[in-house]
């Protein structure tokens, strides 16, 4: 195996394995929601909501936004304008990927960036969830997991790129 189909493989399986466990939050979020709704509306009975559900939501659905961007980069699944770019040459569009991708770049390692930094506040200031009590800082370290999986399969992706306009 070359190393460039090991290379492709790899960064294939930690972007799906990032997306999958972002499914699989959001599919835990789903059934925990119909479990807090049904004890709402079951109340008379005995039944209670979810305590704190509206905290596992927001959590959960931020790691789970996070988790699929690589995944969604790496099969470039962006809004694309092709407007224009349907009547450029194929070497013209190699080029446009490669400055699109140097944006990605930038952007997710930013976006990594300040999330780390936001993790560090809300950990020395001992931020809280309300009903939960959940260290927020947490949240951020989840959300970090996906942008830093995100920062990586944008420097492939840049390198994929790079590779096509200079072929």
């Amino acid at each position: 195996m070359n190393e460039g189909n090991l290379l492709d493989k790899s960064m294939h399986a930690l972007a799906g394995a990032t997306a999958l466990i972002g499914g699989a939050v959001l599919v835990a979020i789903v059934v925990m929601t119909c479990v807090s709704v049904t004890g709402r509306g079951l109340i008379s009975l005995g039944l209670s909501p979810v305590e704190g559900d509206f905290e596992l939501v927001e959590i959960g659905t931020a790691f789970a936004v996070f988790a699929f961007l690589p995944w969604c980069h790496l099969k470039r699944g962006h809004a694309r304008v092709e407007l224009f770019t349907a009547r450029f040459s194929n070497r013209l569009n190699n080029w446009i990927d490669v400055a699109s991708d140097v944006l990605f770049v930038v952007m997710a390692g930013l976006i990594a960036w300040r999330l780390w930094l936001g993790m560090l506040d809300k950990k020395s200031y001992f931020e809280t969830t309300f009903i939960l009590q959940i260290e927020i800082w947490q949240a951020y370290a989840a959300c970090m997991i996906g942008a830093a999986v995100f920062t990586i399969v944008s420097i492939y992706q840049l390198g994929c790129s790079l590779k096509r306009a200079f072929s």
